[in-house]
Formats: structure tokens, sequence, C-alpha cells
């Protein structure tokens, strides 16, 4: 039992070094709450046009499908909170996609996590994940203790707010395992009353096909003219309803290089984002999230926020 507290220690001290702003740890295993939930919102369609919310059903809830033998997930959070923020005359992208896309940088620090864990524990097997695969990564990261689930569907924490990113662990390394914390979303209806498209049908239900981020980023269609006018200036993704949760007030910048914007992104006017051509958004998103759109899909989103 000693060594299990002491190897959870390590991990999470090594995780602090790497960067991370939190790292809790659950027993892998089937997760029984979610099941009813997650079928629930894929029959009511709430998945949009995202098909592979609906493949792997079993595997999203139970990691031991994804790892043979696995006894932890290790959850971690990821401070991407910008240094400086948009020219606000300007049409908007959400601040995760500010600067490098997080896959790469976060599964860079994983994989180095990872590897400590092989160098001073010893053999381990495991997967690293973030937000690639069929893993309830806001679930794990709620079980483990480093925040809860808000109305928005966004994982809230007490002391950092909710702009960070999400990643996992699942070893077959039996550790000490953290509990649960508690909803401190209260009475606080902000982020519903907030939401420009009323995506937020209920409390703690997204209708992800009515999302803006859903619309102007996982979308490929052309966007249905009933959202014209709504979108209030988003042009990839949207943070309304996380501008709006009283518990970002504790956002502090990152500190991760790696996530700062260019001054491209930043100063950039209406007009000049109008007149982007191919070349122009290749440089400036060379390694961001926003590369995922396209330069045809950003275009698409600018043109619909045209009067």
């Amino acid at each position: 039992m000693e060594s299990r507290a002491q190897y959870s220690q390590l991990i999470k001290e090594e995780a602090k070094r790497l960067g991370f702003t939190s790292c809790g740890i659950s027993k892998a295993g089937f997760l029984e709450e979610e099941a009813p939930r997650l079928e629930k919102w894929l029959n009511a369609g709430m998945h949009g046009q995202m098909h592979y919310m609906e493949n792997n059903f079993d595997k999203r809830l139970d990691p031991r499908l994804l790892v043979e033998d696995a006894k932890s997930v290790v959850s971690l959070l990821f401070n991407y909170f910008p240094e400086q923020l948009q020219n606000i005359d300007s049409y908007k992208i959400s601040k995760y996609a500010y600067g490098e896309d997080y896959h790469f940088v976060i599964k860079d620090k994983l994989k180095d996590l990872l590897r400590y864990i092989n160098e001073t524990i010893g053999e381990v097997n495991g997967r690293v994940f973030v937000d690639s695969a069929p893993v309830l990564d806001k679930a794990w990261a709620a079980k483990s203790g480093l925040g809860w689930v808000g109305k928005n569907s966004n994982l809230i924490s007490k002391k950092e707010g909710s702009f960070f990113f999400i990643a996992e662990l699942i070893i077959d390394l039996e550790l000490e395992y953290d509990g649960a914390t508690t909803d401190h979303c209260g009475k606080c209806t902000r982020c519903i009353d907030a939401c420009p498209t009323q995506a937020i049908e209920t409390p703690y239900v997204v209708n992800g096909s009515k999302c803006i981020s859903y619309l102007t980023i996982e979308l490929k269609e052309d966007i249905p003219v009933e959202f014209k006018g709504m979108f209030d200036g988003w042009m990839y993704g949207c943070d309304v309803c996380q501008d709006v949760c009283p518990w970002n007030r504790f956002s502090k910048p990152t500190k991760e290089k790696r996530f700062h914007a260019n001054n491209e992104l930043i100063n950039y006017s209406k007009q000049e984002w109008h007149e982007l051509t191919n070349d122009v958004f290749g440089q400036i998103f060379k390694k961001s999230a926003v590369k995922r759109a396209k330069y045809t899909g950003l275009m698409r989103n600018i043109y619909f926020l045209k009067p």
C-alpha cells in the first residue's frame, strides 16, 4: 500500500514539473453513471454529424478495453488561458486555438511522463490520450477530483476555472486513488443565459448540434441559415459559456510558450480576415488546431458572419 502512495506522489510531482497544473488518479473500471447519459444524448441526436461519437460505445465507458489489464486512469489538466486576447473589434477564435495544436504539445508531455514512470517505477504498460480516442476525459477528471462537470458540460475547477486541456494516461499500475469533488455551480445559470444559440437546453445537457463550436469546426456542410446573426462574431469555436462563468475569474495566463498567439491572430481586423488568402492562412495557422477547419472552412465561417 505504501508503494502505491509513493508511486502516485512521484507521478504527480513529475506531472507538475512538466507543466500540468493538476493531476488526479482514478481506478480504471466501467463508468456506470455515464452509460445511460451517453446513450440518451446519442439517441437524441445531440452529436449532430459527429458520427464517430456513435463508435466504440463500450470503449468510451471502460478504459480496460483500451489498455490491457488497465488499473489506473491518471487525469491531467494543462492551462491554456492566453496572455493576450484578440482585437475586440475583430472576428473571434476560441482561446484554446491561439497557439500550437494542443494534441501535439500535450502528447509530447504525456510521453515524457510515461517514460519517467517506466524509468523510475519499472516497466509499466500504458497509453496516452489527448482528445483523440474514445475516452470520456471530463468524466475521468471529475472522478479523480480535478473538478466537476458544470451546467455548460465543461469541467470546472475551483482553483483554475475551465480554460485547460484534459489528458489521460491509462496504465496497468495500481495506484492510490483520489475521490470526486462536489458540484459548485449552485443556482448560477450564466452560461445557460448567455449561450448565443441556446445550445445548453437544460442544465448539464448541451445539444452539440446547436453549439457554435460544432457549427464552425465539426460541421462540414453549409451552416444552417437558422443560425444567421447568432454567432456573436465567433469564426472558430466559442468561449461564451466559459467567459461568463464566475469560476474563470481565477484564470491565469499559461506559462507554456507554445500556446502563445502570434501577432497576426491577435491584431487582425475584420477586413484583414475577409481578405485572408490560402497562403497567409497557412502561415498564421501553421501549427494551429485551426488547420482542422482548413482555409475553405474558416472562410465559410467568416462569410456566414457577414450581415
